[in-house]
């Protein structure tokens, strides 16, 4: 694995991220805790009116309110409840900013009282660091489906990715709810170290959509898409707890063993690498 000279001999490679269930992880990253796509609901089926019955298998790690404060919400999308369920939407309230798709932040904004914001591609916000600096966070694309972008918005809606990074900081991707390996390309080509990738699998499919394609990373693309990115640290999110996540970790652990990225494996159980 090549790695490019840090930018600051003390910058860390990794950092613990716990995986809570489903999209959503917890991390403190330039001392500001971040949370991923927030998912908190029991078991139980869900969705809305002409929209696929979504059913969540199992709990989550920890309840809402025991995830404490939060300062950044990182969310992919607003629109599909194993994205954004009622306790998620309630936690949004009370974190000090979301960030996410602009349609998102129209859709948000009354409720939350205009702490959200929406991020287009490439897009940057800086955030101020408790400890002074900034954490930069870019909007990067995501496709939520096989085929053009084009193609699957009008199905599926906007998604939207994101990348940190901050003077002595690793870099991070976060993809959200992405299936298109050219989109992956992108990110590498204008972020060409990447420390940790927070990578969403699951290969969920639909039997009416897409020919029952992956509307988000299989475990070989995950794979690839570490491989592309060059990622010294991927942690899986988006492959448990929902029964249309076809692909779990066993898939995803074979597919990294042989594509030889066994050892870039972090579940995020412990919040140290190879937990």
């Amino acid at each position: 694995m090549s790695s490019p000279a840090l930018s600051s001999s003390t910058a860390p490679r990794s950092f613990p991220v716990r995986a809570l269930g489903g999209p959503t992880a917890l991390f403190e990253y330039g001392g500001l805790r971040f949370l991923t796509d927030p998912t908190f609901d029991g078991p139980g089926e869900y969705g809305g009116p002409g929209r696929p019955v979504l059913t969540k298998t199992t709990r989550s790690g920890i309840t809402a309110e025991e995830v404490g404060s939060v300062d950044i919400v990182l969310l992919s999308h607003d629109e599909h409840e194993d994205n954004l369920d009622i306790s998620g939407r309630a936690l949004l309230a009370r974190a000090g900013l979301t960030l996410t798709t602009s349609g998102g932040a129209g859709r948000l904004g009354a409720a939350l009282a205009g702490k959200v914001r929406g991020l287009g591609d490439w897009e940057a916000v800086d955030l101020p660091r408790p400890d002074g600096g900034t954490v930069t966070v870019t909007g990067v694309p995501a496709v939520h489906g096989p085929g053009l972008r084009e193609e699957v918005e009008p199905l599926l809606g906007q998604v939207v990715g994101f990348v940190l990074s901050g003077e002595a900081l690793p870099t991070v991707y976060v993809s959200g709810d992405n299936a298109s390996l050219g989109v992956v390309r992108e990110i590498a080509a204008r972020h060409p170290r990447v420390d940790t990738a927070l990578l969403f699998a699951g290969a969920p499919r639909f039997p009416v959509l897409f020919g029952n394609r992956p509307i988000v990373l299989d475990s070989l693309q995950a794979a690839e898409a570490a491989r592309i990115l060059d990622a010294f640290r991927v942690v899986p999110l988006h492959y448990e707890g929902w029964a249309h996540f076809t692909e779990g970790r066993a898939e995803l652990a074979d597919a990294f063993a042989a594509a030889g990225l066994a050892d870039r494996l972090d579940w995020g159980r412990a919040g140290s690498e190879g937990s």
